[in-house]
C-alpha cells in the first residue's frame, strides 16, 4: 500500500502512568515511526485532561525533534484561537530554525478544553470567530510579508512553515479550500460529516503558494496487537478511559461500572465517536485502513495508536508499519506539488 502513513501522538498518560513516563513514550515512539517508515508524528493541544501530556504542544515537538533526526514533527493541532498568532510564528518558527524542513504546522479553533478551562486560558469566548483572520495573519508573518506593518517574527520571518487546516466540520474544510491548505479531518473522534467535507474541500480547492491541488490527511484510531482478544481488551480499556473523560470528571466509575454505561443508551456516544478504528491482528489493520482510506477519499492517513501503556502503543505502531510495508525515508515533498 503506498498511501503515506503517519501518528497522531496523543501522548496518552495510562492508568497507573506518568506524565513523564507518557513523555518518555513519546520519544520513544517518534524514534520508532522515524526507523519503521511513518511520515510525520503530530501533537494535540489539550488542557485540563489528565490523560493527556501533550498541553505544551511547541515544547513536546523541540523535545521529540532534539531526539530524532528526519522524520517530520508538528501540531494536531495547535488551538490558534488559544494564542496570538505572532507568539505561535516565533514558536514555530525557532522550531524550523532549530531543526529545517522538519515542522509542521496543523491549525485548529476548537478551544481543546472545556469552559471553565477556556477562561483560565484568558481566551475570550468569541475568540474562534476570528480564525480564518488569525490563520491568515500567522502565514504572513511565516512568509516574511507580515499583514500589521512593521511587526515580525523572530524566528519565523520567511521559514514557511507549512501549515494544515484542522477540522471535523465543513467550516474547516471550506476554510482549507479557500486559502489552499491541506485539509486534516478528526474522523478518529468525530466521524460524522468526513465523506461530506472532505467532497466540499475537494470540490473548493483554490491553488496557493503552497500547495497546488487538494490534499487530504484523514485520522483513524488503530489498535494492532498480535492477538484478537489482546486488542479486544486494549479497545475495552479504552472505551472506559472514554467514559471516565465524558462522565466521569466528578465521578471516578469503576471499570465495571464504566462497562455498564458503554452497555446502555448512554455510552453509545462512546462507541460513535470512536466509529472509525482498526482493530485487531495485522492483516484486520491492513484491511481496514485500506478501505477506510478509499471511503476517506485520502492522500494520507494519520493514525492514533489508542492503546493505554506505552508499550502497547509502540507495539501497536511496529505491527501496523510491518503489515502496511512502511519504508523508512528522508522527509520530501516539493513545494507547491503537496505537503512536505
Amino acid at each position: 500500500m503506498t498511501l503515506p502513513l503517519s501518528i497522531l501522538d496523543l501522548a496518552i498518560i495510562g492508568p497507573g502512568e506518568t506524565a513523564a513516563q507518557s513523555l518518555q513514550g513519546s520519544v520513544a515512539l517518534a524514534q520508532l515511526a522515524e526507523t519503521h517508515g511513518y511520515r510525520r508524528v503530530w501533537y494535540a493541544e489539550h488542557h485540563n485532561t489528565s490523560r493527556i501530556a501533550s498541553s505544551a504542544t511547541s515544547v513536546l515537538i523541540a523535545h521529540v525533534a532534539a531526539h530524532t533526526n528526519t522524520i517530520r514533527l508538528g501540531s494536531g493541532g495547535i488551538m490558534l484561537p488559544n494564542h496570538a498568532p505572532l507568539t505561535i510564528a516565533e514558536q514555530f518558527g525557532t522550531l524550523e530554525t532549530l531543526h529545517p524542513g522538519r515542522i509542521d504546522l496543523g491549525l485548529g479553533r476548537a478551544p481543546g478544553t472545556d469552559q471553565k478551562t477556556l477562561r483560565a486560558l484568558r481566551r475570550n469566548a468569541h475568540s474562534a470567530d476570528a480564525f480564518p483572520q488569525d490563520v491568515q495573519e500567522l502565514r504572513g508573518y511565516l512568509a516574511g510579508q507580515s499583514l500589521i506593518p512593521g511587526v515580525d517574527a523572530t524566528p519565523g520571518k520567511g521559514t514557511g512553515v507549512p501549515l494544515y487546516i484542522l477540522g471535523s466540520s465543513l467550516f474547516g474544510a471550506q476554510l482549507a479550500a479557500a486559502l489552499g491548505l491541506p485539509y486534516a479531518f478528526a474522523s478518529h473522534f468525530a466521524p460524522d460529516a468526513l465523506e461530506e467535507a472532505v467532497a466540499v474541500y475537494r470540490r473548493e480547492f483554490q491553488p496557493s503558494d503552497q500547495l497546488d491541488r487538494p490534499y487530504v490527511i484523514a485520522a483513524v484510531n488503530v489498535i494492532a496487537a498480535d492477538t484478537d482478544a489482546k486488542a479486544q481488551e486494549q479497545h475495552q480499556t479504552l472505551k472506559r478511559q472514554w467514559v471516565r473523560m465524558l462522565l466521569g470528571r466528578d465521578h471516578p466509575y469503576t471499570d465495571e461500572q464504566a462497562d455498564q454505561i458503554l452497555a446502555s443508551p448512554q455510552g453509545r456516544l462512546v462507541h460513535h465517536n470512536l466509529r472509525y478504528t482498526a482493530l485487531g491482528t495485522p492483516p484486520a489493520v491492513r484491511d481496514y485502513l485500506a478501505g477506510f482510506a478509499a471511503r476517506a477519499d485520502a492522500d494520507e492517513l494519520i493514525v492514533a495508536h489508542q492503546a493505554t501503556t506505552v508499550a502497547d502503543r509502540l507495539r501497536s505502531a511496529q505491527l501496523t508499519a510491518e503489515v502496511m510495508e512502511l519504508r523508512a525515508a528522508s522527509p520530501a515533498g516539493a513545494p507547491g506539488n503537496g505537503p512536505s
